[in-house]
């Protein structure tokens, strides 16, 4: 595994944006681990995280896109920080973009805020994480009723690896439905493959009875 992954995911865990326990995602199923990006406070932790998703983007769809999207309200200080570490890392001046909740109808008027979205304009979106897939279809309509753009893909921060409407994972549905390309920072079994009985800053992270639960969350809900 690649430094940078390892690295990622002690910095998850240092900010609590990776949590063991009992949770219930946005779609309903119970699980015991959770990824909320909502727990980057502060500007060095976004600094990093921006570099974390900088590398992800350019190892998978290089930097000749236009736009990085990132859909409300957790997409909004990601394509921020990503689009700065871009620039930083790389020298190239993406712009960011982003959807409002509700259509604003004074001042800088409409349902975007950033940079407008013009034909032929290539755009990649970026989010934290997919677990069934729902968002995109939520995106994808915003972005293309801007006019003739090219959606390359998405980018997210965890794979969680499991399925999502049907039975193949919610990443391979997205790819296969939308015709996006996808990827993410590291996966879970990466996490997993780098947590598992191994002591961090005094505690192990994923001991065996966290194994198991995670095992059984696989059972019911990975890909089959």
């Amino acid at each position: 595994m690649e430094a940078y992954k390892q690295e990622f995911i002690e910095f998850m865990v240092d900010c609590e944006v990776l949590r063991f326990g009992d949770f219930v995602t946005k779609s309903g199923r119970k699980t015991p681990f959770f990824v909320n990006t909502g727990f980057y406070r502060t500007g060095a932790q976004l600094r990093r995280l921006g570099n974390y998703y900088a590398q992800a983007i350019e190892e998978k769809f290089g930097l000749d896109f236009d736009i990085l999207f990132g859909p409300a309200y957790k997409g909004i200080p990601l394509t921020v920080a990503a689009t700065m570490a871009i620039s930083e890392k790389y020298g190239r001046d993406i712009r960011y973009c982003s959807n409002r909740k509700e259509v604003k109808d004074h001042g800088d008027k409409g349902i975007l805020l950033g940079s407008p979205i013009s034909d032929g304009d290539r755009v990649v979106i970026i989010e934290d994480v997919t677990t069934a897939g729902t968002s995109i279809q939520e995106t994808l309509p915003i972005i293309r009723a801007q006019g003739a753009t090219d959606v390359l893909g998405l980018v997210v921060s965890v794979d969680r690896m499991e399925r999502g409407q049907g039975t193949k994972s919610a990443l391979q549905e997205i790819e296969e439905t939308y015709g996006l390309k996808t990827t993410a920072i590291v996966t879970m079994a990466e996490v997993v493959e780098h947590l598992y009985n191994r002591e961090y800053k005094g505690k192990v992270v994923i001991d065996e009875a966290m194994k198991a639960a995670i095992d059984a969350y696989y059972e019911t809900y990975g890909v089959k």
